[in-house]
């Protein structure tokens, strides 16, 4: 592994511009090219793609096409793992994601970051950090993740949501800038386990 790719990884300051990366890049491309334009008759083999292209996958997930990544790599999604159309991630540092997570259309996932500084900025330098989410979390449409962003187990995220602080465990979080809206409860599970249960009498 060369210094650019290895400081990018450990989230360093580092120069995109560099053939191990560039190298890097085209054949995530390539992958996401075939796995975007394979029809609903292929998708045994956009299973696969993602496989190859990720660093970790469950046993079972799925990634409805279109769908954008940088590099794959630093991707590692656990089981029963679902993003919607048009989600985008941006893993130039790690993005983990664990079990039962649901991501709505057009998320994105942006661990990459620019210095303040123009200067620097304008000599090419990036960084990244690491984005984390738990298990049993789902992300409404259109909401971003910024850069170092830790969401806990059992959140729900609202649609259109701009996360850029920790979201900690058991909570319904909302806005731009996301903050928490209230605790998911006791009565939440109560509530909806009385629904489904009067699904399954409605249809027996």
């Amino acid at each position: 592994m060369g210094i650019q790719k290895e400081r990018m990884i450990n989230q360093e300051l580092y120069l995109a511009d560099d053939d191990e990366l560039k190298k890097a890049r085209k054949k995530a491309k390539v992958l996401i090219r075939k796995f975007n334009s394979a029809d609903e008759e292929h998708k045994k083999y956009r299973l696969q793609l993602i496989k190859e292209l990720f660093k970790n996958t469950g046993k079972n997930y799925y990634i409805e096409p279109p769908f954008r990544v940088d590099y794959g790599f630093n991707m590692s999604i656990g089981e029963n793992f679902y993003a919607n159309y048009d989600c985008i991630f941006l893993d130039i540092a790690p993005i983990k994601i664990g079990d039962n997570v649901l991501l709505g259309p057009r998320v994105g996932l942006y661990t990459a970051g620019h210095p303040v500084d123009s200067v620097i900025r304008n000599q090419g330098f990036e960084y990244g950090k690491s984005i984390s989410i738990g298990n049993n979390v789902w992300i409404g449409g259109n909401a971003i993740i910024n850069p170092g962003v830790s969401i806990g187990n059992n959140v729900i995220i609202g649609s259109g949501s701009i996360v850029t602080k920790n979201i900690p465990n058991n909570v319904i979080a909302v806005g731009n800038p996301c903050h928490v809206l209230r605790k998911i409860t006791v009565e939440d599970k109560k509530y909806w386990e009385h629904t489904r249960n009067r699904y399954l009498s409605d249809v027996e």
